[in-house]
């Protein structure tokens, strides 16, 4: 297919034209996570031709998801595909011209500098805020642009951050939110929230590949799809006395205040203490005696009553069926090891 035919009605368009079509196929971006959000931001930019999308993921693809992540179908939930494996998938079905590169990992203060250091631009597609202050922490220590977003039942929220100039996270959130916090699990989830945050961010990504800075919103903006509510405020400027954009105290990359995280969307407990290769098939062997278990080329999973396991071949796990880290580290010290 030429160049000139896929992108023809994108570069009419005044704001790309062909030189920006140009600047978006040298593009590199790196999509934090590969659920609801960034599912669509991945799909909606390797439509538009960016040339390189570095996709971080640590889960799996399950039924559930296929409601509101774009990307992922039945057959990839059958066989329990990574995520990050899933997108990079589809995307090369449909643009064969965009080179996605896959990790599948938990993004953390020891793998941060290796995975983000080529990229351009940052995409928050998390699900937690202290991923978010990890990404905040990288990007204002090496000058790199991101962008927060977010979307929890009707309603989204999204932010730019361009270090040194804009408000960082912590000059909006100096703290993470305190006492209980709605959820995909607890409130639910509709999928035009998610695709209305997804399409607002890749259009300010686009923006600011092309070159179009004076186009980039400096606001904190969120919608609600099913009220109407809508609210921005100002984010042009950092805030004096930001502990990050100011005083330039990173605790979240020197790997401070990183807790055990609850997954989105489901009752589970990721362990990531440990980091040596799993050998599937003889893993297999050793946990067949203890419940149901089967695995492919990416995960290894095993069903324990009440519980269920996810094993990656890094030694990192998901345990489902309880909230309570105390238990989730005990099934992993008796079946996988301490």
């Amino acid at each position: 297919m030429k160049f000139e035919d896929r992108y023809s009605r994108q570069v009419l368009f005044p704001g790309i034209g062909p030189q920006g079509q140009q600047r978006l196929a040298q593009g590199r971006i790196a999509i934090v996570g590969c659920g609801a959000t960034g599912a669509c931001v991945s799909g909606l930019l390797a439509r538009a031709g960016v040339g390189h999308l570095t996709i971080i993921d640590r889960d799996y693809v399950e039924p559930s998801n296929l409601q509101r992540q774009s990307l992922f179908d039945e057959a990839d939930a059958a066989e329990s595909l990574p995520k990050a494996v899933a997108a990079a998938r589809k995307i090369a079905a449909f643009n064969s011209e965009v080179q996605t590169t896959s990790v599948v990992a938990d993004l953390m203060p020891e793998n941060i500098e290796q995975l983000l250091a080529n990229s351009d631009l940052i995409l928050d597609a998390t699900d937690n805020f202290e991923t978010r202050y990890l990404i905040n922490d990288f990007a204002v220590k090496h000058g790199r642009p991101w962008i927060y977003a977010a979307a929890v039942a009707s309603y989204a929220v999204t932010m730019n951050v361009i270090p040194g100039e804009t408000a960082c996270l912590t000059c909006v959130f100096p703290a993470p939110p305190e006492g209980t916090t709605e959820t995909c699990d607890t409130a639910g989830i509709l999928n035009s929230a998610v695709n209305l945050i997804g399409s607002i961010e890749a259009t300010e990504a686009i923006k600011f590949l092309v070159g179009a800075k004076d186009k980039l919103r400096r606001t904190l903006l969120s919608f609600d799809v099913w009220s109407n509510e809508q609210a921005e405020i100002s984010a042009a400027r950092p805030r004096p006395g930001c502990q990050t954009c100011e005083k330039r105290e990173f605790v979240h990359l020197a790997g401070e205040r990183r807790p055990q995280i609850t997954l989105c969307g489901r009752n589970s407990v990721q362990i990531h203490e440990r980091n040596r290769p799993v050998n599937f098939a003889e893993m297999s062997a050793r946990l067949g005696a203890h419940g149901r278990v089967k695995h492919n080329a990416f995960v290894l999973k095993f069903w324990h009553d009440p519980y269920e396991m996810t094993l990656f071949p890094d030694g990192r796990a998901i345990i489902k069926g309880t909230n309570d880290t105390s238990v989730a580290r005990s099934l992993y010290a008796r079946f996988v090891g301490s």
